[in-house]
């Protein structure tokens, strides 16, 4: 028995095929079998079918076709209740090792009847049960764990009801496009930033500093809010950013190869992380510098994004990659 379970398993396995963006459910995805309280009803069935043949009973009759009809009739409206969704994979937020991801899912119904009692499965457990109206979009999520960096994809889930009786299950696998950058996990705070650098011009002529204000230019992603005209801004003008003249402002460089080297690698992006965040926090310019990566100093919710994903995604080995941020 656990080896025909097993081989079954595999053939669904099998039968997902490669993951989708958009999946719609349609007869040949959605699979249905009796529920153990299913086969308990049908061996009921056939001891009634067999004392009414015994003792010659027509009511018996009556009521045990009555109730075979109730049965045959609930296994229309369980596959009824999955047939013609639509699955969307939704953008998931990234996270940090040790997190949990969320992967969110959009269920759109644009049937007139109402799906009821659907059952999100993943690693044979139920998550989530959701009701979808008719008509109607729903949008769930899937939690998953994050345990390392780097991209985390979710296993297959799967959609499954008992509606309406709980004779049979359908059930249809859910193998969605879907993945999640998961950021290393910062260090303890505690760690001092490395000491900034001086940057730019230096004394010759004039430099993007703090101590007179010289005029305003148009807004760029990155700037710091502490510079942006809001006086303007409130009164319906475009996004402005103040412009001082003086002693340019220093520049935070964090690089990995000035981490002790008997930190280990992932230790290195965990500190890394950390000092990220802190800079980020203290509104000081820096740039991340790794081997194979140099994303120059700037600051910013952005910039904060696109070093977060440049740790996550960093491989050693087989170069970098670096995501655009959206």
């Amino acid at each position: 028995m656990l080896a025909v379970s097993k081989a079954f398993r595999g053939w669904l396995s099998r039968r997902r095929g490669s993951p989708e963006r958009e999946i719609l459910l349609v007869q040949r995805r959605i699979y249905i079998l009796p529920t153990r309280f299913g086969v308990l009803f049908a061996v009921v069935l056939l001891l009634m079918l067999t004392g009414s043949i015994n003792y010659a009973l027509s009511l018996g009759y009556v009521l045990t076709f009555l109730l075979a009809a109730l049965a045959v009739s609930t296994v229309l409206h369980t596959f009824r209740n999955l047939a013609g969704l639509r699955f969307t994979a939704l953008r998931t937020p990234a996270v940090f090792a040790g997190d949990i991801a969320q992967f969110r899912i959009c269920i759109d119904n644009t049937a007139m009847a109402e799906r009821c009692s659907l059952a999100l499965v993943r690693n044979r457990r139920e998550i989530a049960f959701i009701d979808v109206p008719a008509e109607a979009r729903v949008i769930t999520a899937a939690p998953v764990t994050a345990q390392r960096r780097g991209l985390l994809r979710p296993e297959a889930l799967t959609i499954a009801t008992r509606f309406p009786l709980g004779l049979f299950r359908a059930w249809a696998c859910i193998n969605l496009d879907t993945e999640c950058i998961v950021y290393p996990r910062p260090a303890p705070a505690g760690v001092p930033l490395p000491p900034q650098q001086a940057g730019g011009a230096g004394s010759a002529g004039q430099a993007r500093g703090t101590d007179d204000f010289s005029g305003l230019r148009s807004y760029l992603a990155g700037d710091s809010p502490r510079h942006v005209a809001w006086k303007a801004a409130a009164r319906g003008q475009a996004l402005l950013t103040k412009q001082f003249l003086g002693e340019a402002d220093g520049e935070l460089w964090l690089r990995a190869d000035a981490l002790s080297a008997d930190l280990g690698l992932e230790d290195r992006l965990s500190r890394l992380s950390r000092w990220v965040l802190d800079a980020h926090t203290a509104g000081v310019r820096y740039g991340l510098e790794l081997p194979g990566v140099l994303i120059p100093p700037n600051c910013g919710g952005l910039h904060r994004t696109r070093c977060l994903e440049a740790l996550a995604l960093f491989e050693p080995s087989g170069g970098t990659r670096v995501l655009a941020v959206s």
